[in-house]
């Protein structure tokens, strides 16, 4: 099947917008079928995992204030998480919050309920927004595909650090396989990579440096993993999770107003996903998410393939307000942003060629452990 002189694949709608993508003699791409097989693995081998882990983590913080440390953002499957602990598992979460000056009216308010309906008690660090400026203006001007790195890189250093700090050694959150396991590597930079960050601003803020945003080296995250043992765990992998009931759950019980699309719960994620992404770089991420709920049973391909004829930002009206604000927000007037919305994209590898060797050797070792251990 062909959408505008894209091949789709036959059983998703993931196409050769994504350079990197295969298929088989029924035209089957790579990325939905080694999906099932993640999922399969899942069912066939967590069932009994939750309660063992439930165990594991209640043994562990006996002398501690809290059970475990989960980051809310305001999204549907943070605040699932949040629910499903205190309500179902009966754990005593500590929540941190990021604020990095883009959340929406509506995720503050979605926090807000979730943790007031739950009594979570919550942290909340706040960027210093002239430096988080200048950081996203360079990320911005660097031309690379991944906008939001330094967010999703700030989130991963202050939750760690944070249960650290209060001795947890369990951080829920809230990635699940069966609802975004369909992520291409070609379409987002690797959120580890500090270094990058640090290149890409020195370039363009040579008399700069990061102070106010969390960041976290890899020697330092090996050692937080392996000497503190801290660890990271998707509990939405472990449960039955399907997204529109998790919604409809959270309508009920703590007045949850849900978003569009996936991760529109903050201003820049849904300008730069919608509007960025599609408009520079040619990706749509929807695709990506509406493959991996097909896969998993939650969404047919028709009704994919439908909401894909939208406009990625779903409201053209609340896009050209969103554009508005994006450069208010960061100080840039029209002229500039359509001149480096006219830059080709760029490759990571330029700013920072080592730390990028280093994160696709750990890629490939992080994909063959997963093999040896399966």
């Amino acid at each position: 099947m062909k959408t505008k002189n894209n091949i789709v694949c036959s059983f998703c709608v993931m196409d050769t917008s994504v350079p990197d993508i295969t298929f088989d003699e029924n035209q089957q791409c790579q990325f939905c079928k080694n999906h099932k097989e993640r999922i399969l693995f899942e069912q066939e081998n967590y069932p009994n995992y939750l309660k063992k882990l439930t165990k594991n983590i209640k043994r562990k913080s006996k002398k501690n204030q809290y059970d475990c440390m989960i980051g809310v953002s305001g999204g549907v499957d943070s605040t699932y998480v949040a629910y499903y602990l205190k309500k179902v598992l009966k754990l005593n979460p500590l929540a941190v919050h990021l604020d990095n000056g883009w959340n929406s009216e509506l995720a503050v308010k979605n926090i807000e309920n979730c943790l007031k309906a739950l009594d979570i008690d919550l942290i909340t660090h706040v960027i210093d927004w002239n430096e988080f400026k200048k950081i996203q203006k360079a990320l911005l001007e660097s031309s690379i595909n991944n906008l939001e790195i330094v967010t999703d890189h700030a989130i991963n250093a202050l939750l760690i650090k944070t249960a650290s700090k209060y001795k947890i050694k369990y951080i829920i959150n809230g990635s699940n396989t069966s609802t975004e396991g369909i992520m291409p590597s070609s379409w987002m930079e690797a959120n580890q990579n500090k270094q990058l960050i640090r290149s890409i601003f020195k370039k363009f803020y040579p008399n700069h440096s990061i102070k106010s945003v969390p960041t976290i080296s890899f020697l330092e995250f090996f050692y937080y993993l392996l000497i503190k043992k801290i660890k990271f765990v998707p509990i939405l992998n472990f449960i039955e999770y399907n997204k529109e009931i998790a919604i409809e759950i959270l309508k009920q019980e703590i007045d949850y107003k849900p978003y569009r699309y996936k991760h529109y719960e903050s201003i820049i994620t849904r300008f730069f996903q919608g509007y960025i992404l599609p408009e520079k770089f040619n990706i749509d991420k929807r695709k990506a998410h509406f493959s991996s709920l097909i896969v998993s049973g939650q969404m047919s391909r028709d009704d994919a393939l439908e909401k894909l004829k939208e406009h990625p930002y779903g409201d053209i009206q609340v896009m050209e307000r969103d554009k508005i604000f994006f450069l208010k927000k960061l100080e840039l007037d029209k002229v500039q942003f359509e001149k480096i919305m006219k830059h080709k994209p760029i490759s990571a590898s330029v700013y920072s060629p080592i730390s990028i060797m280093v994160i696709n050797f750990i890629g490939r070792f992080k994909k063959l452990l997963r093999k040896l251990t399966r």
